[in-house]
C-alpha cells in the first residue's frame, strides 16, 4: 500500500503502483484541475508539486510518491500562488486555458525558490510547459508582476 498526502489529506492506494499519479488524482481523488496533455511529461499540463517541487504527474508512478506531499492546483494556497493567480487575471494571461494549471504550478514553484527571477530564470523554470496559444510573453510578464507583488 502506498501512503501519501494530497493537498493536506492522507491518501492510501493499494492498486497498481505503476499507475501514473495523474490518473489517481483525476479518477480516484476526483481532482480534475491537472490536465492530461502528452502522457510523456513533455507538455507540462499535468504539473503538480512533489514536496514543493514541480513534477510531471502523467509520467510519475504512484509508487514514486510514497510518504510524499503532493499539491495540485486545487490545493495550492501559498502567498506565491495568490500573487501568481492575481497577476494571471490582471494581465489576462489565459487564452484557451488548457495549460494554465501546469503553468501556474511551475510559476509558483519558481517564486517559492526565487523571489526575483530574471527572464532567463523564468524561461528555465517554465521550460517544458507548452502553451499552444503562445501566451509566453504574458506568462513571463505575469511572473514578474507576481514577484513584484510578493516583494511589495
Amino acid at each position: 500500500m502506498i501512503t501519501f498526502t494530497l493537498n493536506g489529506k492522507e491518501h492510501h492506494f493499494d492498486g497498481d503502483t505503476a499507475m501514473p499519479l495523474l490518473w489517481y488524482v483525476r479518477e480516484q481523488a476526483g481532482l480534475t484541475g491537472s490536465k492530461f496533455g502528452c502522457g510523456m511529461g513533455l507538455c507540462g499540463a499535468c504539473t503538480m508539486h512533489l514536496n514543493g517541487q514541480p513534477i510531471r504527474s502523467c509520467s510519475t508512478p504512484v509508487a514514486a510518491v510514497e510518504g510524499a506531499d503532493i499539491t495540485t492546483i486545487e490545493g495550492l494556497a501559498t502567498p506565491a500562488a495568490g500573487a501568481v493567480q492575481q497577476a494571471w487575471q490582471e494581465l489576462d494571461v489565459v487564452q484557451c486555458g488548457y495549460c494554465q494549471s501546469g503553468q501556474i504550478m511551475s510559476a509558483t514553484a519558481l517564486l517559492a525558490n526565487n523571489a526575483s527571477p530574471t527572464d532567463e530564470d523564468i524561461d528555465n523554470a517554465m521550460q517544458g510547459n507548452i502553451c499552444r496559444c503562445s501566451t509566453y510573453h504574458r506568462i513571463r510578464a505575469a511572473i514578474h508582476s507576481a514577484a513584484d507583488k510578493l516583494e511589495g
